[in-house]
């Protein structure tokens, strides 16, 4: 056998090994980062009977996990405890158990800089982390969002500095998280999967390992296609929220209603998909992702530039909304500074225990900042860090409500009874239609 050909057996034997251990569910998987990507996952593999280890470095997360509870809304407590029982589920801090895994995947945070450059530092951390432990015959994916070329570039260089050859030895993959907290209708098992190996034969095996958990796995040709891919979901996304909040500043400035203009165009039933509008843009994806993407072209030579107008006209929300607030309170002969204000929800999303990059933060800020004595309420975040202060949420009574000089709808969790708030306040901005078909509303109310 020739020095060319050996690689190739070798590549094949390996594989058609690690094959066998998906298909009879005799590999061990590991996930290297517990968070609201990898957890789900997690769940996910030892749910199919998989033996499952998995690796974060809070402390607090292990603990939870060990004592047979959730700290995810959309995984019961009982489910983790089924699993942990029966000891196909396992959290640890310690790397090294990863040497026994058979298949690797990292779902670690991607932040941005202060500069609104990508973050590596937990994906570099990770396979740092990890690659004293590979050995010949493991699996390795990253589901991490992150800038287009970052699997070839950063975790095939550090895997091969041990030794080892990817797509012979060691097999790597990029196959991007599409994790949607509080979604009730798509999961970890009815959203399609998408796969990018750097060989075929590591992209074979990915596709393998996700068989076993979700409906359909879509192979694509590369990772860096993966990567572009879910960069452009986010991207699109994001751009045409950014749409929605310009079609209501115009709106605005019409006349009309933008609920209604958008309700409207929304009965075309081809060409148009409704976005709506709202005090900005939250969550990890969804405000972050498209940087990696614009940081990566401007590398490149090429300026993204609707990415950054994108970016300029959601991070301009919550100022506007800010500013209805004053404008609706000077329409009643009152000041915004000193004025009582209530915000109702301030995670970035309707019914879930998230706050990551929520413009509801910055409307409460900005209120704060401008002299309002403002306030929030929010049934799943009982207290939060804001310019170094702890803020506690208030209780939601009547009484708060009609105290308020104005309530702000910044988060319309289903938990809200509406037509109370529109009973008991006196002037609301709701930013999200939340109001919209009280009957007999007691406050006056402006939309966004």
């Amino acid at each position: 056998m020739s020095a060319v050909q050996e690689p190739v057996a070798a590549s094949g034997a390996a594989a058609d090994r690690l094959r066998k251990q998906l298909e009879t569910r005799r590999a061990t998987v590991g996930l290297v980062g517990l968070g609201y990507a990898g957890l789900p996952l997690a769940v996910a593999f030892a749910g199919a009977g998989f033996p499952v280890v998995g690796v974060d470095l809070r402390p607090d997360r292990i603990e939870v996990l060990r004592s047979g509870r959730s700290y995810i809304g959309d995984i019961p407590d009982a489910t983790i405890a089924a699993l942990v029982d029966a000891g196909r589920l396992r959290a640890t801090d310690d790397h090294a158990v990863l040497a026994d895994a058979d298949a690797i995947t990292i779902c670690v945070p991607t932040p941005l800089s202060k500069t609104k450059a990508p973050d590596l530092s937990f994906i570099a951390g990770a396979i740092g982390a990890l690659a004293p432990h590979l050995r010949p015959g493991q699996l390795v994916v990253l589901e991490s969002t992150t800038y287009p070329g970052t699997t070839e570039e950063i975790l095939r260089p550090a895997i091969e500095a041990r030794g080892l050859v990817v797509g012979r030895d060691v097999f790597l993959a990029f196959a991007p998280e599409r994790v949607n907290p509080g979604d009730e209708r798509f999961g970890t098992k009815n959203t399609p999967k998408l796969v990018g190996g750097v060989t075929p034969a590591c992209r074979d095996l990915a596709v393998a390992l996700y068989q076993t958990i979700v409906d359909e796995v879509v192979p694509v040709s590369s990772p860096v296609v993966a990567e572009t891919a879910k960069l452009l979901e986010n991207t699109y996304r994001a751009v045409n929220v950014a749409l929605a909040n310009e079609m209501a500043l115009i709106c605005e400035r019409l006349g009309v209603d933008v609920w209604e203009v958008i309700a409207a165009a929304a009965t075309k039933p081809f060409g148009f998909q409704p976005f709506y509008p709202g005090p900005g843009l939250g969550g990890h994806c969804i405000p972050v992702v498209p940087h990696y993407l614009a940081w990566k072209l401007k590398a490149l030579g090429y300026e993204a530039r609707f990415i950054a107008l994108a970016d300029e006209v959601n991070a301009a929300m919550p100022a506007h909304v800010v500013g209805l607030a004053q404008d609706a309170l000077n329409d009643e002969g009152k000041a915004l500074r000193g004025a009582r204000v209530l915000v109702l929800g301030i995670t970035y999303k309707p019914d879930v225990a998230d706050t990551r990059e929520s413009p509801s933060l910055e409307v409460l800020r900005l209120l704060r900042a401008k002299g309002a004595d403002a306030a929030y309420h929010d049934p799943y975040i009982a207290t939060l860090e804001l310019g170094g202060e702890v803020v506690e949420s208030i209780a939601l009574d009547d009484a708060a409500l009609a105290e308020a000089d104005c309530v702000v709808v910044a988060t319309d969790h289903r938990a809200y009874d509406w037509a109370r708030v529109a009973r008991h306040a006196r002037l609301i901005v709701d930013t999200r239609n939340a109001t919209a078909g009280v009957p007999d509303p007691t406050a006056r109310i402006v939309k966004l």
